[in-house]
This record gives structure tokens, C-alpha cells and sequence, in this order.
């Protein structure tokens, strides 16, 4: 069982983004008058549903965020993830959600992004959800993965947080295509995955804790998705960063 793990003062503060929280723009004002959402405006972007919020967090969000996965994500007796990232102790789980957090926007390009976006329920940071795309002007594809702490699970949080980036996706980014995929013991996923519209889409071996494991592609397809969204899903502020998206402003 994961056991809580306490963030330090110092740690929580070193994240480049300070007021993302607040309802003006997030940012600290520099000489010229502007604010780091002008610099990078994915700060501004927000994906909304009746329950949820998305988007990037402030550093204490962050820390909040990381704590919630070192309190667990799964039952330790199964590993649902092909990076077993879990297994290590809860202050190095913490760790790793704040710094692959900075690793992915320090890294980004765009022709090849990963926005992981913290997930808010009732003003609590409850997860994370990924969105990637590689070329996405051309391919018009896009990748999706999460997680969900343990506490809040099985309420329906994870479908609507998906169906949250894939609305951003289909009619945000004009995607033709969606993937994701599940180990065999990932019943959560895999049920989220038929609730939204995918389709099979092949398999894959791999190395899990040691041992094989096969890890089911899934698919959906743009039409997939219009037959089944019931989700209500608002973006605000996507215009501002398209162009960090890798595509062109409308």
C-alpha cells in the first residue's frame, strides 16, 4: 500500500508557472507588460465538462498532483502500466510526476508534444491526462494515456476525462484518428475504451516487471467518436496555441 509523501517547501516552489490558478491570465509580468501565457499560451488553455477541469497546474497544484500518485493508482498486486513507474517508493513516484511534467514541456516541439494535463474534481487535483501527437498536421493523429488516483476511482472520472482530451482532439484539432492501449489486466481502460467508441487495433508483446505481457492496441476513428460522445466538453483559449500544436492559426 502507498503511503502519502509530504513534498518540501523548496521542491513545491520550483516550477516555472505561478499563477495559473487565479482567473486572470497566469504569469508574472514582465518589463514590457506581458505574462507568461503570452510566451507560452498553452498556460491558458482549459478543457472543461460538468464535473471536471483540465489543464496545466500551478506549482502547488503540482505538488498536490504528484502526492495523489504516491498515494496510489492501482492495487500493488498488478501492474497496469508497461513502465511499472509505481513500484518504486512514494517519494520517488512524487518525484517523477513533477519532473516528467517539466521534461515534457521543456522538450516540446511542434512536431512532436505531449500535454499532460492535471484533472481537477471539485477543485481537487485527481489525475493526469496525456494527449500526444507526432506531425499531427499530417498524420491528423493523436495518442492519448492516464492515470487516476486510487481514491477516486470507479465514479466515472476517467471516461470524462478522456472524452475531454478527444473532443479537444476531433473538434479542436481536426483529428481523423485516436489510439490508446491497455494490458489485458487493465479492465478500467479497457472499459472506458468501448464506453467512448474505439475499435481493436491489434496487439503487442512486451516486458512487464519481467515477464511478457500483451498490450491491446485500440482505435477510434472520428465517425467512432460523433456516435458516441455524450460528454458536453468547453475549450477555452485553443486559438493562442495552435501554432505550438503543429498547426496553423485560423
Amino acid at each position: 500500500m502507498f503511503v502519502s509523501a509530504r513534498l518540501p517547501t523548496r521542491l513545491m516552489s520550483l516550477a516555472p508557472f505561478q499563477d495559473s490558478i487565479t482567473g486572470t491570465r497566469p504569469g508574472r509580468v514582465d518589463q514590457n507588460g506581458e505574462v507568461l501565457v503570452d510566451h507560452f499560451p498553452l498556460l491558458g488553455l482549459r478543457l472543461t465538462t460538468p464535473r471536471l477541469e483540465l489543464r496545466l497546474p500551478s506549482p502547488e497544484e503540482l505538488a498536490a498532483l504528484a502526492e495523489s500518485a504516491a498515494e496510489g493508482v492501482h492495487d500493488p498486486e498488478v501492474m497496469p502500466f508497461l513502465v511499472p513507474w509505481t513500484d518504486r517508493p512514494p517519494a520517488e513516484v512524487a518525484r517523477s510526476v513533477i519532473q516528467n511534467h517539466w521534461l515534457q514541456l521543456g522538450a516540446w516541439e511542434p512536431e512532436k508534444w505531449s500535454l499532460q494535463l492535471a484533472v481537477f474534481h471539485a477543485g481537487a487535483a485527481v489525475g493526469l491526462q496525456r494527449i500526444s501527437a507526432r506531425d499531427l498536421r499530417i498524420t491528423r493523429e493523436v495518442n492519448t494515456g492516464s492515470w487516476l488516483g486510487r481514491r477516486h476511482q470507479g465514479q466515472g472520472i476517467g471516461t470524462e476525462m478522456r472524452a475531454a482530451v478527444l473532443h479537444l482532439a476531433f473538434a479542436g484539432l481536426d483529428a481523423e484518428e485516436a489510439t490508446s492501449a491497455a494490458l489485458a489486466d487493465n479492465h478500467a481502460s479497457y472499459a472506458v475504451s468501448r464506453k467512448l467508441g474505439y475499435r481493436p487495433d491489434g496487439f503487442e508483446r512486451r516486458v512487464v516487471r519481467g515477464t511478457m505481457a500483451v498490450d491491446a492496441r485500440l482505435r477510434l476513428s472520428r465517425a467512432d467518436w460523433d456516435r458516441h460522445r455524450t460528454t458536453p466538453v468547453t475549450i477555452e483559449d485553443l486559438e493562442p496555441c495552435l501554432p505550438m500544436l503543429g498547426l496553423p492559426a485560423s
